[in-house]
C-alpha cells in the first residue's frame, strides 16, 4: 500500500489521486473531518467530479452526530484494506490525521470505555473554572498535557478518563500489547513544501473557503437539526465559523483566526510525521509536476 501524508494544505488529495490513477489505485481518507457527510467546502474536500471516478473510501460515510475515534477509524479501514487489496487493487492511504494513521498500522492498547458519570463530573468542572481540566492534566499525565491543546476540552477530557479509571498516564497504558497491521508492505511518502508558500497557500485557502460559502454551510448543517455541540463543529474553519455566527467576531477576525490556526496545525502535522523515519520527503506541492514525477518513480520502484 502506499500512504500520502502531510500537513494541511500541502497538496495529498491531488497527489493521491494522480498515484491512484497511474497505478490502479483506490483511495482511502485518513481526514478525521472528511469521514462525516456535510462537511465539506471546510475540509477541502474533493467533489465526486474531482474524484475523476476513483474510488474513495471513508469520506462522506458518517453522520456528523456519530463518535469517531482513532480506534473505531482502524476499525473500519482494515476490512476496507483487505478488500481492496483482495480485488488485485493498489490502497492508496492519504490524510493528515497522524494519530488516526497511527491506530491503522499500529494498533492501540486497550484503554477504559468512557464513563459518562466522571466526565459529567469533568464537565461541571471545567464550566465551573474554565482551563482547570488542563491543569488537572498537567499534575496527572505531563506527557498528554502538552501534546493537548488546552482549548481541545474533550480530548482533554479523555485523556484525564484514561487517566483516572486506567490508573496510569495514556502512554503508559499505550504501551501495552497492541494489534499491528500484518501483512503489507507500505510505501510512505510525505508532502512537506516550502513553510512560506505552505502558510500563503493556507492563508488564500482560509479566505476562500469563507467567500465559497462556508458560513452557508454551517447554517446548513444546523437547519438539518444537529447541534452547535457536534465534534466536527470543534475543527478549524468551523469553530471560527460558529464563533462568527454566534456573533464573538467579525468575518474579518474569523478569516484570521482561521489561518492562524491552521498555519500553527500545519506545523504540529510536519512535527508528528518527522518522528517517522520511513517517510520519503517530497518538498513540493502535491499538485506540482515535480512531486507528481517524483511520487511516481517512488511507486513504481516500490512495486517492482
Amino acid at each position: 500500500m502506499v500512504t500520502i501524508v502531510g500537513p494541511t494544505g500541502s497538496g495529498k488529495s491531488d497527489l493521491a489521486l494522480s498515484v491512484a490513477q497511474q497505478f490502479d489505485g483506490e483511495i482511502i481518507n485518513c481526514d478525521s473531518i472528511q469521514l462525516f457527510r456535510h462537511f465539506n467546502i471546510g475540509t477541502a474536500k474533493l467533489s465526486l467530479a474531482e474524484r475523476q471516478g476513483i474510488p474513495h473510501h471513508l469520506i462522506d460515510t458518517f453522520n456528523p452526530d456519530v463518535l469517531m475515534t482513532a480506534g473505531e477509524y482502524a476499525r473500519f479501514a482494515r476490512p476496507l484494506l483487505k478488500n481492496i487489496s483482495d480485488r488485485q487493487k493498489l490502497p492508496v492511504l492519504c490524510g493528515g490525521t497522524g494519530f488516526y494513521i497511527k491506530a491503522l498500522f499500529e494498533g492501540l492498547s486497550p484503554s477504559p470505555e468512557r464513563d459518562e458519570a466522571l466526565r459529567s463530573k469533568l464537565t461541571v468542572r471545567e464550566a465551573r473554572r474554565p482551563g482547570s481540566l488542563h491543569r488537572l492534566l498537567w499534575r496527572l499525565d505531563l506527557s498528554a498535557a502538552r501534546r493537548i491543546q488546552p482549548a481541545d476540552v474533550n480530548k482533554t477530557i479523555r485523556a484525564l478518563e484514561i487517566r483516572i479509571l486506567g490508573g496510569r498516564a495514556g502512554a503508559e497504558q499505550m504501551a501495552g500489547k497492541q494489534d499491528r497491521l500484518e501483512g503489507y508492505r507500505i510505501l510512505k511518502i510525505g508532502l512537506h513544501p516550502p513553510r512560506k508558500l505552505l502558510c500563503d497557500k493556507i492563508n488564500a485557502r482560509s479566505i476562500r473557503m469563507f467567500h465559497s460559502g462556508l458560513i452557508e454551510e454551517v447554517k446548513g448543517i444546523l437547519a438539518l437539526g444537529y447541534p452547535a455541540t457536534l465534534k466536527p463543529f470543534e475543527s478549524i474553519g468551523y469553530r471560527e465559523a460558529m464563533r462568527h455566527l454566534s456573533g464573538e467576531t467579525g468575518l474579518e477576525a474569523a478569516i484570521e483566526e482561521t489561518q492562524i490556526h491552521s498555519r500553527q496545525y500545519a506545523k504540529r502535522q510536519v512535527t508528528w510525521f518527522r518522528r517517522d523515519p520511513e517517510i520519503v520527503w517530497i518538498h513540493e506541492f502535491g499538485s506540482s509536476p515535480e512531486a507528481l514525477g517524483q511520487a511516481k518513480d517512488l511507486v513504481r520502484t516500490f512495486l517492482k
